[in-house]
């Protein structure tokens, strides 16, 4: 059982490090389900 299984996630990516969609991939291959998703520029 994975920390993140049957669990609701909001996930913020950095552009300039590892973008949202990279993250989302890893956490659904734990059992997470992703409610939003987003990569932002920290300026």
């Amino acid at each position: 059982m994975s920390m993140f299984e049957n669990r609701k996630l909001i996930v913020i990516g950095d552009r300039d490090g590892i973008p949202g969609p990279a993250i989302d991939e890893c956490l659904k291959s734990a059992g997470a389900e992703i409610v939003f998703s987003s990569t932002e520029c920290f300026v």
